[in-house]
């Protein structure tokens, strides 16, 4: 096989054949191919688009293209969960563990955080100690013994995505359909997971930034789950201002804290609630929809008992954490500088810009604007309203927390520009627009 002619084929709008994708996909992994060959393939795939059985045959491809886990020896039926990420979503922190306390097995990996998009690992590392290098047989034993592990993903897990994706970020071939689904859904596949419930956020802080988007997002990653022989359930889900208050790693892990102890943001709670219910639902096999609100309600029990807080502490206790940070949340890392930024008028919040709130934690070094640059865990940005609450001039609209001067006035700038007031009612935005299942 040649790889100009498959770039050529798929150039002149031709469906690839299984073979051709497999074959590209391990030569440019193993090396055989050189960027510039995958780099024309990829921008070729951009403007002619893949087929569903195009981008089923290119997910496996990529699934396959390392270590594949097998958590049948650990539990019968692994449920597992993605969020297209977002601001201030810290979901996972509360999900796993209430999952677990519902005495359904987690076995997770995530990744780190890159622009805004605050990282699952990067927030545990703000508790001392975490350990989130964990080997495959440490994986294992982990979720054997305490029905609960979160760690960051295995170098060799889908490598070929990790090549593709770092082609895709510098050749303009990001924003295609096919390229984003099989990058999601080849990690999800080689982790292992049976059941796999997607949330896909939708708005101005999210990747898709309207519904019809995200839905043709999640139902290509439905789909393609489906044909691999996955059961799948998709969440369309707001992310036109932030989910919970906190945005920032240590405060996001404070929260997660609170709401794990049965309080916490309703918005934040009423996600997870309706996440994890999906896994559970999924786990113990009920084909029935109409599960849901029971399940959630049991959920509930496991927050108000303390059972999902237990597991969030055995969590942290057999990864090396400091168990300290999570009975007494003070302990993790705090800011040095803390200013408020008040309400500027009287009246409703009619908008939220989840954009700008991201941006100023970002100024202000909770994220990354490159791949392996530090984070500050300890800073960060508390927003307190959401679209349709009513305001007085002068209460608190945001709480800044910043370890340098001039990067708190940066975000201080951003923020009083973040929110639009309106004289008459408005509505509050919903969580969820839609679900799909597979």
């Amino acid at each position: 096989m040649r790889a100009v002619d498959v770039i050529a084929s798929k150039r002149d709008g031709h469906e690839l054949t299984p073979e051709e994708i497999r074959w590209f996909v391990e030569a440019y992994t193993s090396g055989e191919l050189p960027d510039y060959q995958a780099a024309a393939w990829l921008m070729a795939v951009y403007l002619k688009g893949m087929t569903r059985r195009e981008t089923v045959d290119l997910t496996l491809a990529m699934a396959y293209s390392g270590d594949v886990l097998d958590l049948s020896q650990v539990v019968d039926y692994a449920v597992d969960k993605h969020s297209s990420g977002g601001v201030g979503d810290k979901t996972t922190l509360v999900v796993l563990p209430l999952v677990a306390a519902a005495g359904v097995t987690v076995a997770k990996m995530s990744g780190r955080g890159l622009g805004f998009s605050g990282g699952t690992l990067d927030k545990l590392e703000s508790i001392a100690g975490y350990n989130v290098n964990l080997t495959t047989a440490q994986f294992y034993e982990q979720a054997r013994r305490y029905g609960i592990v979160l760690c960051g993903q295995s170098a060799n897990l889908a490598p070929a995505d990790g090549k593709i994706y770092a082609l895709r970020d510098v050749t303009a071939t990001v924003s295609s359909l096919p390229l984003i689904a099989s990058s999601i859904m080849s990690k999800k596949i080689a982790a292992g997971a049976k059941g796999i419930v997607l949330d896909v956020k939708t708005g101005a802080g999210a990747f898709m930034p309207t519904v019809e988007e995200a839905r043709a997002l999640a139902r290509l990653m439905v789909d393609i789950g489906r044909d691999a022989g996955r059961d799948m359930v998709a969440l369309i889900s707001d992310m036109n201002q932030p989910l919970g208050c906190a945005v920032g790693n240590a405060l996001e892990v404070r929260e997660a804290i609170e709401t794990l102890r049965g309080g916490g943001p309703h918005d934040l709670r009423e996600h997870c609630l309706t996440v994890a219910a999906h896994m559970v639902r999924l786990a113990r096999r009920i084909d029935d929809e109409e599960a849901l609100p029971a399940l959630k309600a049991e959920l509930a029990g496991r927050l108000a008992d303390g059972a999902a807080l237990q597991k969030f502490r055995t969590l942290v206790m057999a990864q090396g954490g400091d168990v300290r940070m999570v009975d007494d949340p003070d302990r993790l890392p705090r800011a040095r500088l803390i200013e408020t930024v008040p309400v500027a008028a009287d009246g409703y919040v009619a908008h939220v810009n989840a954009l700008d709130v991201a941006y100023a934690a970002l100024e202000l070094g909770a994220g990354r604007e490159k791949k392996g640059d530090p984070v500050d865990h300890a800073v960060g940005v508390i927003a307190y309203l959401k679209v349709g609450d009513a305001v007085t001039r002068g209460q608190a609209a945001f709480t800044i927390h910043a370890n340098d001067e001039a990067r708190l006035a940066a975000a201080r700038r951003r923020l009083e520009h973040a929110i639009a007031f309106s004289t008459e009612p408005q509505s509050p935005l919903p969580l969820f627009y839609d679900t799909l299942y597979g």
